[in-house]
């Protein structure tokens, strides 16, 4: 008979294989196959197409929309030009250095 006292049970093992689909790796796979080719990918091919992928994902995150930009631009434009009639030809700062008790 074992007398275990204060020792604490391993946790249980198990293999795990999860699956992936890469659209993209298979139709490559596909074209080298026709042609003749090895289908497997090189290391240098897996890198280039790693790069590649990143660089597509940053672009399309980075970019905005050409309507978002030119609805900022009409923004800007509008503020710029509001302030402009404000100053120039209407008497609201004369009203604000009244209020203000400057002159």
């Amino acid at each position: 008979m074992r007398f275990i006292t204060f020792k604490t049970p391993q946790p249980k093992r198990f293999s795990y294989r999860p699956r992936y689909y890469d659209e993209e790796k298979a139709a490559l796979e596909q074209k080298k196959a026709n042609l003749g080719y090895s289908s497997e990918l090189s290391h240098k091919e897996g890198l280039r197409r790693q790069m590649s992928k990143r660089w597509r994902k940053e672009d399309k995150e980075g970019k905005k929309s050409t309507l978002s930009i030119s609805i900022s631009y009409l923004f800007y434009g509008s503020v710029v030009i509001g302030g402009i009639y404000l100053i120039f030809f209407t008497d609201f700062v004369d009203k604000l250095i009244a209020l203000f008790g400057v002159r």
